[in-house]
């Protein structure tokens, strides 16, 4: 079956009060987060930020045992499946969001709310991603292909540049930002913008912010298309994601510290990216392959990187 018909024809489990339900539930979240933590001037310790991260997953988890429950094992398989991939890499933007916080020597206290809005432009840049993928493969049956070429790409680029640097101060946002906007030399407290003799200024908090932001974007063109390649659900593809970007934030401050032990976690991911776009791309060809084949597959490559880099790196 092509890859439209699948969209078309498995839409139905998701009904529009899933998606209000489901955006409302995480508005909601993001607001009592806002109220709450972001406003806080001081830095997450260690074992907040490993309550908060098992907050997250634990939700994730149940939300997926609702749709196990409510749309079935296939269904529930692919959100699980899309999960994993998202919240692996999610841990290669901790360890670029590290860099961008070093370069800018943005204190701790504010790291958190920087992260924050990242978060919150994320889910928008992943909706925007989605909406407009899910267009894409519905209009035209061979974009699985450019789908499945775009992720074993990106696999083999990611296990031959897993050294490569990252160098915020070229980024083109950054760089506009500086040009348009007059900026103190100093951050301003967790202001964005501060008036200093009736002239308003930009903050170098809002710099990093812009930075954070198109690091998104980075990773929405490199995420999005992978977890398309296990489920043809919009619905499965945008909740999984969101569920992967809320829980990145306290990842942070419990890897941030360690990231250079996750040495294979790169390979590991290679891997799995390029398996998703075969997947993807031979789905069109002799159908798809069955979720509870992917699923363990998936599971056990990301499991075996993980663990072969905390033996590698062990005391």
């Amino acid at each position: 079956m092509a890859a439209s018909d699948l969209v078309c024809a498995e839409m139905y489990v998701f009904p529009l009060w899933a998606w209000v339900g489901f955006s409302a539930m995480i508005a909601a979240l993001l607001l009592l987060d806002l109220l709450v933590l972001a406003r806080q001037q001081r830095e997450i310790s260690f074992r907040q930020a490993t309550a908060l991260s098992l907050f997250w997953i634990i939700l994730a988890l149940l939300f997926g045992v609702v749709i196990f429950a409510l749309a079935g094992p296939n269904r529930g398989g692919e959100y699980f499946a899309g999960y994993v991939i998202e919240k692996s890499l999610s841990v290669d933007n901790v360890f670029v969001f590290a860099l961008i916080f070093s370069y800018f020597a943005v204190p701790g206290r504010y790291q958190y709310r920087v992260l924050f809005w990242g978060v919150v432009g994320a889910l928008v840049l992943r909706a925007i991603f989605i909406a407009l993928g899910a267009q894409l493969l519905e209009r035209y049956d061979w974009m699985v292909y450019v789908f499945g070429i775009f992720l074993i790409y990106t696999g083999i680029r990611m296990a031959f540049h897993r050294d490569e640097e990252v160098h915020p101060e070229r980024n083109p946002v950054l760089l506009l930002v500086r040009r348009m906007l007059p900026m103190t030399k100093d951050f301003q407290g967790q202001k964005f913008f501060v008036r200093q003799a009736g002239k308003l200024y930009a903050t170098p908090l809002l710099a990093v912010v812009a930075v954070v932001g198109t690091t998104n974007l980075v990773f929405a063109v490199d995420s999005v298309p992978a977890i398309f390649a296990i489920t043809s659900s919009s619905f499965i593809v945008w909740s999984a994601n969101a569920f992967a970007v809320l829980g990145l934030r306290p990842l942070y401050f419990m890897l941030a510290g360690m990231i250079e032990r996750f040495v294979y976690l790169s390979l590991g991911l290679s891997i799995v990216l390029i398996f998703v776009g075969v997947k993807f791309m031979i789905s069109d060809l002799v159908g798809k392959v069955p979720i509870w084949i992917s699923l363990p597959i998936i599971a056990t490559v990301v499991g075996v990187s993980i663990a072969a880099s905390l033996w590698k790196t062990r005391a």
